[in-house]
């Protein structure tokens, strides 16, 4: 009976732990990182605030684990384009442009994956996955490399200058600022114009021909 109580509580811990995330991701999704309060989240949970040091030692680490989460959901979306079929350049223009539609419909959360001031712990979660986009890239130029599509030397250090690449053409366009003005009905850059560049300017950073 011991062990069959001690399961259950662990199964109830799971679960309240997985409902403070989802509920935490909601958050980060509607406003960012600065919208994920200790307080306001247990309201959103329905439990007292002191309950959630209970699962996470703080705030820092709470979103931490929600960036991992949805980083490893952005990862795995870009490496099933990168590794599947076509050409080296052709998944490397599908890749691109479908990273930058993902974003676009979850700017909120996306600005805030790719730019927003957070805690140190998810400075740390954004480097890591920062390495992961630069492994992707990496086997894809030595796959463009070995057919002859890419010509570049430096793989690691190119990988590295893509996903740069990657962040600063998005950042602007996906900023609050950005999402204000395009609201109030401003002229701003639209998604095919920003997801062209880029497949553009990242090609042309590859050696690879333009069709």
């Amino acid at each position: 009976m011991a062990y069959r109580a001690s399961a259950q509580r662990l199964d109830r811990d799971q679960g309240m732990r997985q409902r403070i995330l989802a509920c935490a991701q909601a958050r980060v999704s509607e406003g960012g990182f600065a919208a994920l309060t200790m307080q306001a989240l247990a309201e959103d949970v329905g439990i007292a605030t002191g309950s959630l040091y209970r699962h996470f030692s703080g705030k820092g680490e709470l979103a931490a684990q929600v960036f991992s989460a949805a980083s490893r959901i952005e990862v795995e979306a870009l490496g099933a384009i990168l590794r599947g079929p076509g050409s080296a350049a052709q998944r490397l223009a599908a890749g691109l442009e479908q990273f930058a539609a993902r974003a676009w419909h979850s700017r909120r959360l996306a600005f805030a994956l790719i730019a927003e001031p957070v805690e140190p712990e998810v400075d740390e979660q954004r480097l890591l996955f920062r390495e992961a986009y630069a492994e992707l890239f990496v086997e894809l130029l030595e796959e463009g490399v070995r057919s002859g599509e890419f010509h570049v030397s430096q793989l690691n250090l190119v990988a590295a200058c893509l996903v740069g690449a990657i962040a600063e053409a998005l950042v602007g366009p996906l900023s609050p600022t950005a999402c204000a003005a395009r609201a109030a009905g401003a002229a701003t850059l639209d998604l095919a114009t920003v997801s062209q560049s880029l497949i553009t300017f990242c090609l042309r950073a590859v050696g690879a021909l333009e069709s």
